[in-house]
């Protein structure tokens, strides 16, 4: 006669050589993730709003000294009849919003659409996927890349002038984070999905088609950013609000911790 085994055992057997976060994620209830989900991109959506439309300071320009906001960056002008901001969120937040991997976690988290893989629609109507207003627009993904790209570049511009101070070098703990803020969104745009599918993604023969060797090689080298685009995209998403919110506390009067060469 077989022995019996209780469920507790068993899953502790199951468990005997797993890591402990994966031990963590099994005892997570399973609504967890989609509650953070809402929890963390309604308050990136709701402080992107105030930060663009009602912060304090000339025209809610958030800069301070040699530091310019990603929020505002490129800064076009500072007087005008909207915010500066408006000039610059409409393609990193467009390419975001159509982000395939951010579509997912918001499809499930906002719109339980389905909450789950393992889980069915929950809506009785037919499924038409991205074929209808307002999702359509989702298929824009892949131009939302380029704009964003040049932001990327800019974001770098501003990192690297953020050490001149009057013609001397200036080491600040804001350099630091601009730079790191530059770095982490490059990261989350290289591992684009769209990007990898125009570098070398969408050929079916290498040795077919011009520079096929090189698309190759920047297929490969796209390919390890886009093994972790879900960490980039959230860890560079936390970077623009510090980046942000640390130049606001600049402008309200905390110092920053510097070096100036002379």
């Amino acid at each position: 006669m077989a022995a019996q085994v209780s469920p507790v055992a068993a899953v502790a057997k199951s468990d005997h050589g797993v890591g402990l976060w994966a031990q963590l994620r099994r005892a997570t209830p399973w609504w967890a993730q989609p509650l953070a989900i809402v929890a963390v991109l309604g308050a990136f959506t709701g402080y992107s709003i105030w930060t663009a439309f009602f912060g304090p300071g000339p025209n809610h320009i958030s800069e301070h000294a040699n530091y310019l906001s990603p929020f505002f960056s490129p800064l076009i002008w500072k007087t005008g009849p909207v915010t500066p901001a408006l000039w610059v969120l409409w393609a990193p937040l467009g390419f975001r919003a159509t982000c395939y991997y951010y579509r997912k976690s918001y499809y499930r988290a906002f719109f339980w659409d389905p909450p789950a893989c393992a889980v069915g629609e929950l809506r009785r109507r037919g499924y038409r996927g991205e074929s209808r207003l307002p999702m359509v627009l989702n298929n824009l993904h892949r131009f939302f890349w380029y704009p964003a790209a040049i932001v990327v570049i800019l974001l770098w511009v501003d990192g690297f002038a953020s050490f001149d101070d009057g013609g001397h070098l200036y080491l600040g703990l804001g350099t630091l984070i601009l730079l790191v803020n530059a770095v982490l969104l490059s990261g989350y745009s290289l591992g684009c999905h769209a990007f990898r599918h125009a570098a070398g993604g969408g050929l079916d023969c290498y040795s077919c088609s011009q520079a096929g060797k090189a698309r190759f090689r920047l297929w490969r080298w796209v390919t390890v950013f886009n093994g972790h685009h879900a960490t980039w995209a959230w860890v560079s998403m936390f970077s623009v609000v510090i980046a942000e919110v640390y130049i606001r506390l600049l402008q309200a009067g905390m110092p920053d911790p510097h070096i100036l060469v002379k």
